[in-house]
């Protein structure tokens, strides 16, 4: 995205004396987006922001700083693990991205909770871009879902997303603040940690048979990351949205893919039965459930034209062909 949407007008971008930011300083009226959560996906985010944003990331770590810096991007240290330290982002940010995933057990998410007292300190931005999960619906049967299918989350995990959602639409209804939901599948590129399916293929991990295999979705992180950015200007307030690509598999048929995409070996196909004795309950986790994500709202509302449509498009795109073996992620 080169620039803002041209129908964008300057008052829905710029702050005034009747917006939450106020009568700032010249030199801060302009957008100001916030991360929370720079990680691969935020950093992407960043490299596709307007030229004219002055974009922001929490960081915990000061040493980080310097790197940051050199992308352009102003550090703010703080963690949401630590709410008191978190008031320097009352009023700071006129648009906010949070990517920061809930605490790894309990109950709830209280770095969501810490984010949104802070933000609201001294008034809240225009819009706020929540990144949750898919996995909020549960085992849905390989039902084809939409955003009005009510949640079900059949793991902890989930149910802490599902907490955070809750949180940020009561934040847009009591704040004003246009707050969009981006439900998110599997997370796929060559270049994010762990983004491919090549050492699980290496290590010959098996996939289910096809009688007992799942419907999976995926989403290449840069059409994510577009996706985000979309919602800032275009989401609908207190809207859900799936971020998902257009295809339509199960597991065991993308992990099939991409072994052919890579010149490796398909995986070994077991039942359910010898999966739960072979395999570690997170692995399983995701074995048992099955769903369909519908994105007509991501095309329609958001306008995002997906560059990989499809994880074939994805994978083929990053230079791997038949025979060859790719670098590694």
């Amino acid at each position: 995205m080169a620039g803002l949407p041209a129908r964008i007008s300057k008052r829905s971008i710029l702050p005034s004396n009747q917006t939450p930011a106020g009568a700032l300083p010249a030199r801060f009226r302009r957008v100001r987006v916030l991360i929370a959560g720079f990680g691969d996906v935020g950093q992407r985010v960043a490299r596709l922001l307007p030229a004219r944003a002055r974009v922001l990331a929490l960081t915990r770590d000061a040493a980080h700083a310097p790197a940051l810096r050199s992308q352009g991007v102003q550090p703010l240290t703080g963690d949401l693990d630590d709410a008191a330290g978190l008031s320097r982002l009352a009023g700071i940010a006129t648009h906010v991205i949070h990517l920061a995933p809930p605490p790894g057990e309990g109950e709830g998410d209280p770095r969501t909770a810490a984010l949104l007292r802070a933000l609201a300190q001294r008034g809240a931005p225009l819009a706020l871009v929540y990144g949750s999960t898919s996995g909020v619906y549960g085992d849905c049967g390989g039902a084809l879902v939409a955003e009005t299918r009510a949640v079900r989350p059949g793991t902890a995990r989930a149910r802490r997303r599902v907490a955070a959602e809750g949180r940020v639409r009561a934040f847009g209804r009591m704040t004003g603040a246009r707050v969009s939901v981006l439900r998110i599948p599997g997370i796929y590129a060559s270049d994010r940690a762990g983004g491919t399916p090549r050492e699980r293929l290496l290590r010959g991990t098996p996939a289910l048979t096809p009688q007992d295999d799942v419907f999976t979705s995926h989403i290449h992180a840069d059409d994510l990351a577009r996706a985000c950015i979309a919602a800032l200007w275009r989401g609908r307030p207190q809207r859900v949205v799936h971020v998902s690509d257009d295809s339509q598999l199960r597991m065991g048929e993308y992990f099939d893919l991409a072994a052919d995409l890579y010149g490796l070996p398909r995986p070994p196909r077991i039942g359910r039965a010898a999966a739960r004795e072979q395999l570690p309950p997170a692995l399983l986790s995701f074995m048992g459930e099955s769903r369909r994500l519908d994105n007509t709202r991501l095309k329609r509302e958001l306008r995002v034209r997906l560059r990989h449509p499809t994880p074939r498009s994805g994978l083929s795109a990053e230079g791997f062909s038949a025979g060859a073996s790719p670098a590694p992620p």
